[in-house]
């Protein structure tokens, strides 16, 4: 390993059915690393109203979100669910240098946001069947035939490989969350704390 690959951070792309609770096992995380400079959550660049719920993110509409993607604002960019995605180039500048990024991702994105990024870690948040119902029918975004559409979409087979880490948020957000946790420190510890 050189030394510019010793020094270089990691980019966490967080995946995952919807329902699953990416966002809180995000949340979850963003309180415990709330002192640590060195681990950023990346706010993404969306064409969703501000107010939608969910994570924080920076809305756009489709024209402002298209001229940012042809003017090189983004480091990587998708569509999914009628919206566009961007994570912003900035974001490949801080891992390069060292940080942990951890970011809310696609899992039909992955292609690219690896071919974007280089070596990635994968997190698959993922939760039991009836778990995923429930907690879809309470968000309110979605009506019933909605909600069964996402249950039954056929997602792309991501959960082998050296880079992906399967997390279950079936149960309490404690026990996924310090999963999670864990996660981001081995991945912090590479790029600080080199072998």
């Amino acid at each position: 390993m050189t030394a510019a690959e010793q020094e270089r951070g990691t980019l966490v792309v967080v995946v995952g059915p919807s329902g699953a609770g990416k966002d809180s096992v995000m949340r979850f995380a963003a309180r415990h690393f709330a002192h640590r400079p060195d681990i950023l959550f990346v706010r993404r660049v969306i064409t969703r109203p501000s107010d939608a719920g969910g994570e924080v993110h920076e809305s756009v509409s489709a024209a402002e979100f298209e001229e940012m993607r042809q003017s090189g604002a983004f480091a990587v960019s998708w569509q999914a669910h009628g919206l566009s995605y961007g994570i912003p180039v900035e974001i490949a500048d801080k891992v390069e240098s060292g940080m942990t990024a951890i970011v809310n991702g696609s899992r039909a994105a992955l292609p690219a946001i690896r071919a974007a990024f280089g070596t990635i870690a994968v997190a698959v948040i993922t939760a039991d069947p009836p778990v995923l119902a429930k907690r879809l029918a309470e968000r309110g975004r979605e009506n019933e035939e909605d909600v069964l559409r996402r249950l039954t979409r056929q997602a792309p087979d991501i959960v082998a490989g050296p880079d992906v880490t399967v997390i279950d948020n079936s149960g309490r957000l404690d026990i996924a969350g310090r999963r999670f946790v864990t996660l981001v420190e081995q991945h912090s510890a590479k790029s600080h704390h080199p072998a």
